[in-house]
């Protein structure tokens, strides 16, 4: 029921925007997405069940983005910009993927553990839901090197793929620290652009 399933994590995050996790109720959820409380559950199982899947959404919506970013026309400095640009902007805008990011988690979102749990359902999102979520250096190794299978080719030397992998980091650890304290004039993308080398390899 994937229509209904999304439907759900829609209604969970708009609540969650106007009140602390711990004050959503499942009954309000079910009622904002316009479904019974019993679909709810057989989607989610639990509350916990739900943050979970919200958090996965997150993760996968974050990540989606930075395949977007990676894939804009440019060379490997605009890429890597647009990339530090995306995760600045949607962890500035999305309280769950700055969470997730940064490893803080405040006291007004659900903060599900970030190890598998034993998942009885029968619905496949929801095992892989239930499976772990990505940790704050998850998702450093994540994006590093996807940039860095991007960016590369199969010919690259192995020098110059050490130099990639440094770049690419150091461009996921600057947007990180612009999560944490948003840069000034210029923004993300002067901030980042500074950092890397004129002509970066390949």
């Amino acid at each position: 029921m994937p229509a209904a399933r999304e439907s759900l994590l829609d209604a969970a995050y708009t609540a969650l925007a106007r009140r602390p996790w711990s004050a959503v109720r499942m009954v309000d959820v079910a009622a904002a997405a316009g479904v019974s409380r019993q679909t709810l559950y057989n989607e989610f199982g639990s509350k916990d069940g739900l943050a979970r899947a919200l958090v996965r959404r997150a993760a996968d919506g974050y990540l989606t983005g930075v395949e977007r970013a990676l894939s804009v026309h440019g060379d490997a400095r605009e890429r890597l910009t647009a990339t530090a640009e995306w995760t600045a902007s949607t962890a500035r805008e999305n309280a769950l993927v700055r969470a997730m990011l940064t490893g803080f988690w405040s006291e007004r979102l659900p903060s599900p553990t970030l190890t598998a749990v034993p998942s009885f359902s029968a619905v496949p999102a929801q095992r892989r839901a239930d499976g772990p979520l990505p940790s704050p250096g998850d998702f450093l190794v994540l994006v590093r090197d996807r940039a860095v299978a991007v960016l590369s080719g199969s010919g690259t030397p192995t020098s110059e793929a050490a130099e990639l992998a440094r770049s690419c980091e150091l461009v996921v650890r600057l947007a990180l620290s612009c999560v944490a304290a948003w840069p000034g004039e210029g923004g993300v993308a002067d901030l980042v652009r500074s950092a890397l080398p004129r002509q970066l390899t390949p």
